[in-house]
């Protein structure tokens, strides 16, 4: 499993500048995402207005969405499509781990243009670098405004702002400057799993069965194998927290738990609100616990006892990536699978290929960044400009998910699911 937390001080990564990688990886870019990602096939839309912002000579910030770990080199088709190079702000755990292809896999992401940011704390050197790409209109830049991988293609989880913070500010300085601003093209992303989704996850799944000392459940439906299996693991994790099994709705059940796991942490660390949303106040665990976790005084106990506390945190985000209603009888594929492999994801650390995917690539058109901050109704009131990126998203990820129910003949059920910040799901 990859490292989340990294218990060193932190050293920014700076992107390399030049573009012979990124020249060199357009030719190799399909044959990579078929045996990394099982990615056969990319249609990209909506290449015009990108290269209209780019020609206008612009600052262009991407804001994708983050339903899958492939999601950084399949916008690398831009790149091979438009000839355009961009800059990716990426996660600085992403650099650190440990297995010699996530290394080398981070060493490759850097040519191409990658630099890190440090999510559990403030990191100065990223925002000047992400800001001064945008303002001289060097590259494109890509952020991912969910902050982490969802693995829910049909759920668009809160949007940071400090996507929108970066393109104000970047805004602001090209202002001061002369240069022509900054606009963001929000970047909607459609996976298509193009197999039979029942023979491609029935080895896991018996392989789990198995595990859990069961007979193999092949012949009952996919949902009810589902379900019976995140029911089992649920329950185990709930008499490891609370010594008991819950008895009501398994959405319940699941929020509970979050609540027995984070309510504690928040109380000792941080003054997290229990409506805020699942991942910002895993986020806020992550940033109070992580100094006290790097003091080399700090007694073996202790640092125990603080890496347990962040365990349980992943563990409460892990739950929040369920949603409720996400799962039915009509659900197309691709929802079935997203399930298995957060499964897999979560009890195994990694995750194969299971089959072939086809990608469908939408750029958005063109948001204006003011560089100064527009007047909200009041404190606290959502920031529109993150908001704009938000409806954006929504609305092509349900048009693209119509697409693809239309093209198999079956009733749309692709549309966005919603959820509560605070709550977790059920399958």
């Amino acid at each position: 499993m990859q490292k989340i937390v990294i218990e060193e001080p932190y050293r920014f990564v700076p992107p390399y500048r030049g573009r012979a990688w990124s020249s060199f990886f357009r030719y190799v870019l399909p044959q990579y995402l078929r045996l990394s990602h099982g990615i056969v096939e990319v249609n990209c839309r909506g290449l015009d207005r990108f290269r209209e912002s780019v020609r206008q000579g612009k600052g262009v910030l991407l804001a994708p969405n983050h339903c899958r770990l492939s999601d950084p080199m399949t916008l690398g088709w831009l790149v091979r499509e438009t000839g355009i190079h961009l800059y990716t702000m990426a996660s600085w755990h992403l650099f650190k781990q440990d297995r010699l292809f996530d290394r080398l896999s981070a060493s490759m992401m850097r040519r191409l243009g990658a630099f890190s940011i440090l999510r559990e704390g403030t990191d100065r050197a990223a925002l000047t670098t992400a800001i001064d790409i945008l303002a001289s209109a060097e590259r494109p830049l890509v952020i991912f405004p969910e902050g982490v991988v969802s693995r829910s293609n049909d759920r668009l989880g809160p949007l940071m702002d400090g996507v929108t913070f970066i393109a104000r500010m970047a805004a602001k300085k090209a202002a001061k400057e002369g240069k022509p601003g900054v606009v963001i093209h929000p970047v909607a992303l459609r996976y298509v799993f193009l197999d039979n989704v029942e023979t491609a996850v029935e080895p896991f799944l018996g392989d789990l069965e198995q595990r859990l000392t069961w007979h193999a459940q092949s012949r009952r439906p996919l949902l009810n194998r589902l379900r019976a299996i995140g029911e089992a693991l649920l329950s185990l994790k709930e008499i490891e927290a609370t010594g008991t099994v819950g008895s009501d709705s398994l959405h319940d059940r699941r929020r509970r738990l979050i609540e027995r796991l984070l309510r504690p942490i928040e109380e000792e660390w941080t003054s997290a609100a229990a409506d805020d949303s699942v991942v910002s106040r895993v986020k806020e665990i992550r940033i109070a616990i992580l100094p006290s976790l790097l003091d080399r005084q700090l007694s073996a106990v202790e640092r125990e006892r603080l890496r347990r506390q962040l365990d349980d945190a992943a563990l409460a985000q892990q739950l929040h990536f369920h949603p409720e209603g996400y799962l039915g009888s009509q659900s197309p594929p691709e929802r079935f699978l997203e399930t298995v492999e957060r499964l897999e994801e979560d009890l195994l650390g990694a995750i194969r290929v299971y089959g072939r995917f086809r990608v469908m690539f939408d750029v958005c058109e063109a948001i204006d960044v003011p560089s100064e901050r527009e007047k909200r109704a009041g404190r606290g009131e959502p920031d529109p400009l993150l908001e704009l990126i938000g409806e954006r998203l929504r609305r092509q990820l349900e048009e693209s998910g119509r697409e693809v129910a239309a093209s198999r003949g079956q009733a749309v059920v692709h549309d966005l699911v919603e959820q509560p910040e605070h709550a977790a799901a059920g399958t």
